[in-house]
């Protein structure tokens, strides 16, 4: 089963590219980061144009559970310990920024935007919620200690932050994109200074934004240390209590609850790709308890990319290629962060200066905890002795018995069992197809 949002949101296509073409900006990848920078950069007058592999909204950002919210967990006091509490305060600024943009956005678009609560909840540890709330404090943002009733399970308290919202995002993106100069089934295998080849032909660019979740440039910026990629699942069950707020568990492990209609999205299971993890057992398990009798609509699972210390890469791709940029490592919060890196980026491939730059600049220091595991994992995967291996950089492959498919846990690109591909970072099918 898919996610809830394609049943009732006529899909958009859109022609091939023909022959060789070009443009002042190019962007690859057609999810709501490439949408959201192509509708910028249009509306802003520039030349550009969005090639997307396949069909637009058809990877990471169709199996979203779509919350607008700077709620992103427990994050605000780990920024001003990391970076200081004024680019703590412009992280909040930029994602307050685009949930003011979405709701501006959505009331000429029907795409079912209702402002909601979010509460962070934590199960047992209220000292931390407290501690959650001050930060919030210290950057501008109103936050309050929240006793929840609404939740099947009993909790220490959650952190609530108040006028947030959720939406349908295949309604909303599927109406902007619908006049943006998109070419899909136009697959980028080769990117050359300059010049994009693709399964079409050629595209002439003068700018490049790489917006495919995972970037797929590994020569530079060391994307492939830098980022790894945590796989989480979610069940829509129907004959659920209905839930007024948005919650999401400040544990990584815990779950994240918001309904949508008659449905309640219940999202959890999560592990590192390529690695064992709850999965929708998990998730079946919990509803078996706390929502007896509730039957599941709708399944499905997504990809995050996770960063060195919490924050987006949004900006030039690395100093070794200045008219080259990306949008990646969202965090698991992509609909205010791809808003956000539409803003960045329209600004920075016109020369202009933009106010949130440097706080989500990629280039920022990589000495972070995180990136010994990534290496360790990176280098596990390498010296294994099995096979299958990614095509990407040759790690071994992983079954993921939950969805019958091959997972890399080095950067984790996913096969189906006989190796078509599903995510990237990897291009091509592994070499097991029949």
């Amino acid at each position: 089963m898919g996610s809830v949002w394609h049943k009732d949101a006529p899909r958009v296509g859109f022609e091939m590219a023909k022959d060789n073409i070009s443009t002042d900006v190019l962007i690859v990848g057609g999810g709501i980061a490439g949408i959201l920078c192509a509708y910028k950069l249009k509306n802003a007058g520039a030349d550009c144009l969005l090639a997307e592999a396949a069909q637009i909204c058809g990877g990471i950002t169709q199996n979203t559970t779509a919350k607008i919210t700077l709620g992103h967990g427990l994050l605000y006091h780990k920024l001003i310990k990391r970076f200081g509490q004024d680019k703590a305060r412009l992280y909040a600024q930029a994602q307050m920024d685009a949930i003011r943009e979405y709701a501006g956005l959505c009331q000429s678009i029907d795409c079912d935007f209702e402002s909601r609560d979010s509460y962070v909840y934590s199960i047992n540890d209220r000292k931390k919620l407290e501690k959650e709330i001050a930060a919030l404090g210290r950057v501008g943002v109103e936050a309050q200690l929240s006793n929840v009733h609404e939740l099947p399970m009993d909790i220490a308290g959650a952190v609530c932050i108040k006028d947030q919202a959720q939406f349908h995002p295949l309604k909303l993106l599927y109406a902007l994109a619908k006049d943006l100069p998109i070419y899909e089934h136009t697959k980028v295998v080769q990117l050359l200074p300059g010049k994009a080849i693709t399964n079409r032909g050629e595209i002439a660019f003068k700018k490049l934004i790489i917006a495919t979740h995972f970037p797929i440039l590994n020569k530079h910026g060391l994307y492939p240390i830098k980022l790894y990629q945590h796989r989480s699942y979610v069940l829509a069950l129907k004959g659920a209590q209905k839930l007024e707020g948005m919650y999401v568990d400040e544990s990584e492990a815990g779950l994240s609850l918001r309904s949508w209609g008659e449905l309640l999205l219940l999202g959890g299971g999560g592990h590192r790709t390529g690695k064992q993890g709850g999965a929708w057992r998990e998730l079946e398990e919990f509803s078996q308890k706390h929502y007896k009798g509730a039957e599941i609509a709708a399944k499905w699972a997504t990809q995050d990319c996770m960063t060195l210390d919490g924050v987006p890469y949004i900006g030039q791709y690395a100093r070794t290629v200045p008219d080259v940029f990306v949008a990646t490592g969202f965090q698991k919060w992509g609909m205010t962060n791809a808003m956000v890196a539409a803003n960045i980026l329209r600004d920075l491939v016109q020369g202009k200066a933009n106010p949130y730059a440097l706080v989500f600049s990629p280039s920022r220091t990589v000495l972070r905890p995180q990136l010994a595991v990534n290496a360790f994992e990176t280098a596990l995967g390498l010296l294994t002795p099995t096979a299958p291996r990614c095509p990407h950089l040759g790690c071994a492959l992983k079954y993921n018995p939950a969805e019958h498919s091959w997972d890399c846990p080095c950067h984790g690109s996913r096969f189906t069992q006989r190796g078509e591909l599903i995510d990237n970072p990897a291009t091509d099918d592994a070499r097991w197809k029949e």
